[in-house]
């Protein structure tokens, strides 16, 4: 039997009180480049020889706050205050990436506890495969590769650290007793941040506060026309536009040099220095992807998310090119079933509502009772098989017209369902692209002038939609909707 090798760490470093958020979060980002950067050092000197004399391991960094009065904090916010006396603890990965969220935080609840919160390394290690994630030039190797195994010499990605436990509400207190002040552990961050490079093609780091998702191809294109035009007006606040490749242009006539293979969700980033510009994702087809997608993108904490999709529309009354803002979902996605029960009601957000209807209004040049020409507003459908209409309609029809619904997808529900689980504003404006219940089906040649001049707008009222909700505080739109009777202090 193998003796087990001598565990080496970095120089322990002690726990640091501070009243400062930024100062607090500069001692992060030091913890967390030093234990990297001592796992990157060990990592390639192994590599390099081939051999290990002893077991390398560094901790994630961590935030911890400690109150013992029950004096009501401010609690005019969902977020920024723990509920009851008590430690509470998160690790942190990435500081960097995530320096203003973290700062907004932390600033919140040291002025609404009147108390430091103290920095240090945590007990979690950081697995080798996140701690060269950034480093592109550095590949893990295969398990059999090497002449031993990397998990006798490294940690690895753990399944217990990198789960959705605390956002589920299923998570007790962490293994010292401490509560949970952030809805993520630092390893289900760095899982999701790999998994969205894979997905997207593009890095973290463009993803911006405002993400539009869509199921079609065309609203990609006129993405980046309307990027181009943004960036030939210096007043429009937008300084650059990022394509898969992570390939960046500033100027309105800048070269995207075509991948010569797409990723699964090509994504695109309008950014904003501040990081308040717009991302869009083109899903495709399905709730398994538009979950993966929502999954992933929700460690980054964006400020909302909006579905900008085609659809069918469901009742005679409608045109194809019309549009369907959502107010409440028919969940028959299943994706999500084992996180959100079916019976967790979806609520509407009347600020995301308002700011659509808005924007539709705006874009169309119609308002109040002329509006309702083009836009209905109702129940969406989101089903898990594409070719429902195939079936015996006896059944579906029936319970689409008892739910009132007007309209059916594959993505909508999901991605509001899952902004429900993971506290994200969400809504959905849909475009009407076929109506097979009344023998318009999606086929080449069917599509109206109207309905080709309905798309390229569709796109514009999301834009426009989510420009009005950066103008908001965010404290209007993270609404204590989606809060739930024991919440993380960290939005």
């Amino acid at each position: 039997m193998n003796d087990p090798l001598t565990i080496m760490t970095p120089h322990p470093a002690e726990p640091e009180l501070f009243t400062d958020a930024k100062a607090a979060v500069a001692r992060l980002e030091e913890l967390y480049e030093e234990a990297t950067g001592f796992l990157l050092t060990k990592f390639n000197e192994v590599l390099d020889s081939g051999r290990a004399a002893a077991r390398f391991r560094a901790f994630y960094p961590e935030v911890r706050l400690t109150t013992a009065s029950h004096l009501k904090a401010d609690n005019r916010l969902s977020f920024g205050h723990v509920a009851i006396p008590g430690t509470y603890a998160a690790t942190i990965t990435r500081p960097d990436l995530f320096r203003n969220y973290l700062v907004q935080q932390l600033s919140h609840l040291m002025r609404n506890h009147g108390v430091p919160v103290q920095i240090g390394p945590s007990s979690t290690p950081i697995p080798v495969h996140f701690a060269v994630a950034a480093h592109p030039e550095v590949s893990v190797p295969q398990e059999g590769v090497l002449d031993f195994s990397l998990r006798d010499v490294f940690d690895v990605p753990d399944l217990a650290n990198m789960n959705d436990d605390i956002v589920n509400g299923t998570a007790g207190p962490n293994p010292d007793g401490s509560g949970h002040l952030a809805p993520f552990t630092a390893q289900r961050v760095d899982y999701s941040l790999a998994r969205l490079s894979h997905y997207t093609a593009t890095a973290a780091e463009h993803f911006q506060n405002h993400v539009l998702f869509t199921n079609y191809q065309f609203y990609v294109d006129e993405f980046e026309k309307v990027g181009r035009a943004m960036l030939a007006d210096p007043a429009s606040g937008y300084e650059a536009f990022v394509a898969p490749g992570n390939t960046v242009i500033t100027t309105a006539d800048g070269v995207i040099p075509g991948l010569s293979k797409l990723p699964q969700m090509p994504t695109y980033h309008l950014k904003r220095a501040d990081g308040n510009g717009i991302t869009l994702v083109n899903i495709g087809v399905g709730p398994s992807n538009a979950k993966t997608a929502t999954d992933h993108i929700a460690v980054l904490r964006p400020h909302a998310w909006l579905m900008v999709g085609h659809c069918a529309g469901l009742r005679n009354s409608q045109s194809l090119g019309d549009f369907v803002l959502a107010h409440a979902y028919l969940r028959e996605d299943h994706v999500l079933d084992d996180d959100l029960p079916v019976w967790v009601p979806i609520p509407a957000l009347a600020e995301i509502q308002i700011a659509l209807q808005e924007a539709v209004a705006e874009v169309t040049q119609l308002d109040g009772y002329e509006l309702k020409r083009i836009m209905r507003t109702g129940t969406v459908a989101t089903i898990d098989n594409r070719n429902w209409e195939l079936r015996d309609q006896s059944g579906p029809v029936h319970r689409l017209s008892q739910s009132r619904a007007v309209a059916l997808d594959m993505e909508s529900a999901t991605i509001a369902a899952n902004g429900f689980r993971f506290r994200v504003p969400y809504g959905t404006l849909l475009c009407v692209s076929d109506k097979p219940l009344h023998g318009e089906l999606k086929l080449p040649g069917m599509a109206t002038e109207f309905y080709r001049t309905q798309v390229a707008n569709h796109l514009l009222i999301g834009i426009r939609a989510m420009e009005k909700l950066r103008d908001m505080p965010l404290e209007r739109i993270h609404s204590r909707k989606l809060r739930s009777f024991e919440e993380t202090a960290f939005l």
